[in-house]
C-alpha cells in the first residue's frame, strides 16, 4: 500500500522550503523504497531550490543518504529488504557506450524510479538527483542503493553519497593524485575539504589549501592540508609558485567553479600538471583564456563529475577505510538537525558556517 511520510518540499524558486505530507507508491519492477536514516545537506538541494538546475518544481530536496532497504519490486537483486544501504545517483546502465567501452563511471543512461512520488493532492515531485532523501522515506531505482557494512555510522558514510565523494573522487580518481605529488585545492568547503582528504589518502607530499575564509582554512589544515594560503591577503598562484619550488603543483583541484578560480587554477599547476574542476558553474560564466597558454603548458584540463565514481566499487571501499580510522568521515558532520531545520541549515551552508549539517530522521 502507498504510504504517506514527510518530506522536505521546494515550491517555488527561491521559496523557503516546506515540510509536507508526501505519497510513496509500493516499489515497481526494479524499484527500493528506503527508510531514510539520514541526509547531508548539500549545496546541490540549495541549487535546486533556487532554480539553478531546472524549473520542474516542486522539488523533494534531498540526495546525500544512507538507510535501510525497506521493500523492493519485482526483478531487484542489487538489495534486499533490510540492507543498509547509501544512496546514489550514478545507478549505471550497463548497455550505454560508456558502460560496453569498460568506463560506467562515465554512465550516460543512469536509472531513476520510474514511478513518481507526490503531494496529497496527486502533484507530482521531482525528486533531487532521482533520489528525494529529505524524507521519512523515499522511492529510487535499486541501482541507487549500495550495500555497505550496516555497522558503519549513517551520519558519516551517507556523506559519500555526494559532496564527500566528489572531492575525494576529484583528487583521487580524476587527478589521479600519486605518492609524493604536490596537490592545491581551491575552495575549502565540504566538496574542497573531501579533495583535501583524497590527496591525503593518496599519500601526496605537499598539500595546499587555498580560500578567503580563515575558518576554512582551519578545517583543511585539521583534514590534511601541509600549508594554507588566505587568498584574500595573498595571490593564490604566487603562493602556489612559492610553496612548490616556483613550478607550481602537479594537480589543482577548483572547488569553486567561477572563471578566475579556475584560472588560477590553470596557472598555478606545473608544466604538464593537471587541472580539475569540481566546482559547479552556472550557465552564465564565460572563461577566456589565451589558446597559446593551453598548448604551451601541456597537461590535462579535466572536469570531475561525482568525482568519476562508480559507486558499487567506491563506496565499500571508503566505508571500510572509515571504519579502520583511515577516513576521517565524521570530521565533516558539522551538526546533526531535525526535518524541520532544513532552511536553516541553507542559510548556514550559505555563509559557511558548517561544513555539514546532517538531518537525523
Amino acid at each position: 500500500m502507498p504510504q504517506t511520510v514527510r518530506g522536505v518540499i521546494a515550491r517555488a524558486k527561491g521559496a523557503p522550503v516546506t515540510v509536507e505530507n508526501i505519497i510513496i507508491p509500493d516499489p515497481g519492477p526494479g524499484e527500493a523504497v528506503v527508510d531514510i536514516q539520514t541526509c547531508g545537506v548539500c549545496h546541490t538541494d540549495l541549487h535546486y531550490r533556487e532554480g539553478g538546475i531546472n524549473d520542474e518544481f516542486p522539488f523533494l530536496l534531498g540526495h546525500e543518504a544512507a538507510g535501510i532497504v525497506e521493500s523492493v519490486g519485482e526483478g531487484v537483486t542489487e538489495v534486499a529488504v533490510g540492507d543498509f544501504v547509501i544512496l546514489n545517483w550514478r545507478a549505471v546502465c550497463g548497455d550505454c557506450r560508456a558502460c560496453k567501452r569498460g568506463r560506467p563511471w562515465y554512465c550516460f543512461n543512469t536509472h531513476n524510479a520510474k514511478q513518481k512520488m507526490t503531494l496529497e493532492d496527486g502533484t507530482e515531485l521531482s525528486p533531487a538527483l532521482g533520489i528525494g532523501a529529505f524524507a521519512d522515506k523515499t522511492l529510487v531505482a535499486a541501482g541507487q542503493c549500495t550495500k555497505v557494512d550496516p555497522t558503519a555510522s549513517p551520519a558519516a558514510v551517507g556523506l559519500l553519497g555526494c559532496g564527500v565523494m566528489a572531492g575525494i573522487g576529484a583528487a583521487i580518481n580524476t587527478g589521479n593524485v600519486g605518492r609524493g605529488d604536490t596537490v592545491a585545492v581551491i575552495g575549502c568547503g565540504g566538496v574542497g575539504n573531501a579533495a583535501i582528504l583524497g590527496a591525503k589518502l593518496a599519500n601526496a607530499g605537499t598539500i595546499i589549501a587555498i580560500d578567503v575564509d580563515p575558518r576554512k582554512l582551519e578545517w583543511a589544515r585539521g583534514l590534511g592540508a601541509t600549508h594554507t594560503v588566505d587568498a584574500s591577503e595573498t595571490d593564490a598562484v604566487e603562493a602556489i609558485q612559492a610553496l612548490t619550488g616556483g613550478f607550481g603543483a602537479d594537480v589543482v583541484i577548483d572547488a569553486v567553479g567561477r572563471p578566475e578560480t579556475w584560472k588560477q587554477a590553470f596557472y598555478g599547476r606545473d608544466l604538464a600538471g593537471t587541472v580539475v574542476l569540481v566546482g559547479v558553474p552556472n550557465p552564465e560564466m564565460m572563461l577566456e583564456i589565451p589558446l597559446i597558454d593551453v598548448f604551451g603548458r601541456g597537461g590535462s584540463l579535466k572536469s570531475s563529475w561525482y568525482g568519476d565514481c562508480l559507486p558499487s566499487r567506491d563506496f565499500p571501499m571508503l566505508v571500510d577505510l572509515y571504519q579502520q580510522g583511515r577516513l576521517d568521515l565524521d570530521a565533516f558532520i558539522s551538526e546533526r538537525i531535525g526535518i524541520e531545520d532544513v532552511e536553516a541549515a541553507f542559510s548556514k551552508m550559505h555563509k559557511g558556517e558548517v561544513l555539514r549539517s546532517v538531518v537525523e530522521l
